[in-house]
């Protein structure tokens, strides 16, 4: 384990490749360019995407099928280790001009790579009918049955050959530039804050880590600086948010789905019973986490909470985790769990997957990527030394964890694609093995209130923030179709789906009406509407560790087998494995009834 008692780590990828400027990184470049070219010559020689008639039929379909199958998995292992070695610099540091000219070159080479792929899929959609006797023979067609048919049947959502392919070349200067131009802006503000007697200009996550100060003053004059500074940036990042909405609405209705959130839907392999069964059961609950907010006002002397309250701890007394701390913490509650999931978090630490220190030009929030071709993952955060913190990183380690268990099972990339309301399973069941360790191992009604409090800021969150984010992009959406929108609209949007969603549990005058500049998610037209997911992802998790209270050590094999398949497998299947019914709003409001519990607990302290 790695000891970080005054400085925070950063991640290394020298295992991957030396550097920029390093003949591996510009030979990797070239062979997935050569591999590309592979690909395409392929196709062309088996009929993929050519004529029907061109294609064989049946069995015969086996041996191309194949080919294609392993030829996308050896390009894919590569292309996405680079854009994972590209996007470690890029992420971390915006203002390094050779990254962001290497990943702007990677990304077109990246087009040819979608058009490659739409191809593939329009040729699957073309000999559906011939699929199941293709499928029937052993290998690697057979080992891909899943993929193969999801892929076939979604086929049906293309435009032609030619649109999909100029659609793609067009992302790159457009969506695709326009996410780039929020990362770039947000990254690069730095804002006026005093401490301590000096001003300092703090980049915009820095800024944000102190509404976990105890001070309320401090929390106080770091939003109102941190609206001022977005104040000033609203206009481009509307144009951003313009840009994206409408490509993407624009590439919705010509593919032919119903409406813009169907997309999402379909990416997260669940149906509008299941999400509107989740949603409701959400809903239900909101008065439970007001009942929360008000609690939390009381003791904070307050009427009511302003925004910059939901963060706050409630004392100055709340524990702070060096990193060297919060290392250790997580491979002990970790261990608790699974031996297996404890060495996992060790060898991160060890081999330094983390980049936890803010700083000029980094991005804000945290995530976790994976890098396939050494079957790692790395870990990007901005650590402030609180519980949250310490929970965030439990949370992606849990990512982590869930890409290890992919590459333990020796799984394709092509049978890795969860859906997005799978992938915060194993991250969420993370936090919730912290969260559950920590209350248990509570010496004092204050150290409880302190870890209750922290769960409960998180959940909040993931149930009540995330319904105001679901609403928004839902409102966003609708009115985008029928003409662009101002900055103050989406502000104006933003702050009635907090009205919504906090209720009275918010001030109506301190809510936060720049919620949209900032959150990335916002401005991937690849990524609309992920905010449920995360909803779908905690509500789940608790579900399955529940479970896990019930069965004890012999509920780990099963857990790990379950998130080693969650990219070749259905979610209605692989919850049934556990007798979950995600369509019924009983589990919902199951799952949320763990919530409401620790909220019990947490009023009556």
């Amino acid at each position: 384990m790695t000891s970080h008692t005054d400085t925070l780590p950063r991640w290394d990828l020298s295992n991957v490749y030396p550097g920029l400027d390093s003949p591996e990184l510009a030979q990797a470049l070239a062979q997935v360019t050569e591999r590309l070219n592979d690909l395409e010559t392929f196709f062309t020689a088996n009929g993929i995407g050519g004529p029907p008639a061109a294609s064989p039929n049946g069995a015969g379909l086996t041996p191309a099928l194949s080919g294609a199958l392993e030829r996308f998995n050896a390009l894919y292992t590569q292309a996405f280790t680079v854009r994972a070695y590209l996007w470690s610099f890029v992420s971390t540091d915006s203002f390094n001009a050779t990254a962001k000219k290497l990943f702007s070159q990677f990304q077109m080479s990246n087009v040819k790579l979608e058009q490659l792929f739409t191809q593939f899929q329009g040729w699957l959609g073309s000999v559906a009918a011939e699929l199941p006797a293709a499928l029937e023979q052993p290998g690697v067609a057979q080992e891909h049955a899943f993929f193969v048919k999801e892929t076939a049947e979604l086929s049906k959502y293309l435009m032609s050959q030619a649109e999909e392919a100029l659609a793609a070349e067009l992302n790159v200067s457009g969506a695709q530039a326009w996410s780039k131009l929020q990362g770039t802006v947000c990254s690069q503000l730095l804002i006026p804050f005093e401490r301590n007697g000096q001003t300092e200009n703090l980049p915009l996550p820095a800024l944000q880590n102190l509404y976990h100060h105890a001070d309320r003053e401090v929390r106080r004059r770091a939003y109102e600086a941190e609206l001022a500074a977005l104040e000033t940036v609203k206009e481009p990042l509307a144009a951003a948010m313009n840009g994206v909405k409408g490509a993407a609405i624009t590439l919705n209705r010509k593919r032919g789905f119903t409406d813009d959130l169907q997309p999402a839907l379909i990416d997260s392999r669940i149906d509008r019973e299941t999400l509107d069964a989740m949603l409701t059961a959400m809903r239900q609950s909101f008065p439970a986490f007001r009942r929360y907010l008000k609690k939390k006002a009381a003791r904070l002397g307050q009427p009511a909470l302003a925004w910059y309250d939901l963060m706050a701890p409630l004392s100055h007394s709340e524990r702070h985790f060096t990193f060297a701390e919060a290392e250790q913490f997580v491979i002990e509650q970790f261990g608790a769990f699974s031996p297996n999931l404890a060495e996992f978090a060790r060898r991160a630490f060890a081999q330094k997957w983390v980049d936890a220190e803010p700083r000029p030009g980094k991005r804000g929030g945290a995530f976790c990527m994976g890098v396939p071709a050494v079957k790692e993952s790395r870990i990007l955060m901005n650590y402030d030394g609180s519980f949250d913190a310490v929970s965030t990183l439990a949370h992606e380690l849990g990512h982590a964890f869930h890409g290890h268990c992919f590459y333990a099972a020796n799984k394709t990339l092509l049978n890795t694609n969860s859906p997005m309301t799978l992938n915060e399973t194993a991250s969420i069941f993370c936090e919730t093995i912290i969260t559950d360790a920590a209350l248990a191992k509570a010496t004092s009604i204050a150290e409880e209130l302190s870890i209750l409090e922290t769960y409960l800021i998180g959940a909040t969150q993931v149930v009540v923030d995330i319904s105001s984010r679901f609403l928004f992009e839902k409102e966003v959406f609708e009115r985008r179709a029928q003409a662009e929108l101002s900055a103050e609209d989406f502000s104006e949007i933003m702050l009635r789906a907090q009205a919504e969603t906090y209720g009275e549990g918010l001030q109506t005058e301190l809510r936060h009406k720049y919620m949209w500049t900032w959150k990335p998610h916002y401005y991937r037209s690849e990524l609309s509407f992920y905010n449920y997911p995360y909803a779908f992802g905690m509500l789940f998790g608790l579900g399955l560790y529940s479970i896990y209270q019930q069965r004890g050590a012999a509920f780990v094999a099963d857990y790990e087998n379950l998130l080693a398949n969650t990219g070749s497998a259905a979610v209605t299947e692989l919850a049934g494995r556990f007798g979950i019914d995600v369509r019924s709003p009983a589990f919902w409001e199951g799952s949320l009834k763990v919530i409401k519990k620790r909220i019990d607990r947490y009023c009556e302290l």
